[in-house]
């Protein structure tokens, strides 16, 4: 597509709105998967879309056999679009700040299967941010950690809880909890029916074992599969033909079915903290502030920066 000869006129509320479907597409994967999110039909998506590209005189992706890929030019106009979109989110949160007001958006980065954590203060912040401000709209995202960073810095996201493993200049952080994973097999598996005195070291090292792609394992083990998330080491796990690290919190469900069961409980068993993440030095957002502040509260006032031990899982030792 040919480049208009003259720099882009001013940005207007047509451009805005196409840029927020434009983020949405990318962010889905596709036009398909965007129908839902944005609530119209990919015929109009496309229009949408074309429209864009002539607005800005780009082209921004492609789509075919191969699935939907954008172009170098698209991935620059994608990320000013973040800068864009995440400006003017943050103007409005001041403005409704100088009012005094709660309004605006918070959007928020969750690893997944984090819900059935006993003391998941997320949902307890969030809980008293709606009663106390029910004009924001929340906005969650199920992503990996490393995106959940990234959309923090970025400006994508406002705030995420992510596994404490690394420190990210840049990067706020407040203590939650601690959450206990051990080790599991799946009914069928060798392991599941022998006897304490069979279920051993050497024997857990040589089974099968699915292992996640974010992070080591904190312990040795014959690693044959591997899955982004933990719903996919579950998967592997209810096989019967691998063994695995699940948070005792998620495992459980399966384990009182007699689904799964714990191996080495004693000495393969590992605790992980978890933290939310902000962003350093970014505006006042009056939104972000009382959210925080609601977790801060949640989480015992434990200080954001290290020294302070979150609290505990205390359901995971039962």
């Amino acid at each position: 597509m040919s480049k208009p000869p003259h720099p882009m006129p001013a940005v207007t509320d047509v451009d805005i709105r196409l840029l927020r479907v434009f983020r949405t597409v990318v962010e889905c994967g596709g036009f398909s998967a965007a129908e839902v999110e944005l609530n119209i039909g990919r015929a109009a998506i496309s229009l949408h879309m074309a429209d864009l590209e002539r607005r800005l005189g780009l082209s921004l992706c492609r789509r075919g056999r191969a699935g939907f890929r954008l172009t170098e030019e698209g991935r620059l106009a994608y990320e000013a679009a973040l800068r864009l979109l995440a400006g003017l989110e943050s103007f409005r949160s001041e403005i409704n700040a100088a009012h005094g007001r709660l309004r605006g958006e918070l959007n928020i980065g969750i690893i997944d299967n984090l819900v059935t954590l006993p003391q998941m203060r997320v949902t307890d912040a969030l809980r008293g941010l709606k009663v106390q401000a029910p004009e924001v709209r929340v906005n969650i995202r199920m992503v990996p950690p490393n995106e959940i960073e990234r959309g923090v810095l970025d400006g994508r996201l406002h705030v995420g809880v992510v596994p404490a493993r690394r420190a990210l200049p840049g990067l706020a952080r407040l203590p939650l909890y601690e959450e206990e994973s051990r080790l599991y097999c799946g009914r069928g598996h060798p392991l599941f029916d022998a006897p304490p005195d069979m279920v051993t070291r050497a024997a857990v090292e040589a089974a099968d074992a699915v292992a996640p792609t974010q992070g080591p394992l904190p312990h040795p083990l014959n690693t044959t599969a591997t899955a982004t998330d933990r719903e996919g080491v579950a998967f592997l796990l209810l096989t019967g033909c691998y063994v695995g690290f699940l948070p005792v919190h998620y495992a459980r469900q399966w384990v009182e079915r007699g689904a799964m069961r714990a191996l080495l409980p004693d000495s393969h068993r590992h605790r992980l903290e978890f933290h939310a993440v902000t962003k350093k030095g970014v505006p006042p957002n009056l939104v972000l502030e009382r959210f925080m502040g609601l977790l801060e509260a949640g989480a015992g006032a434990l200080p954001s920066e290290g020294g302070a031990r979150p609290v505990r899982d205390a359901a995971a030792d039962t």
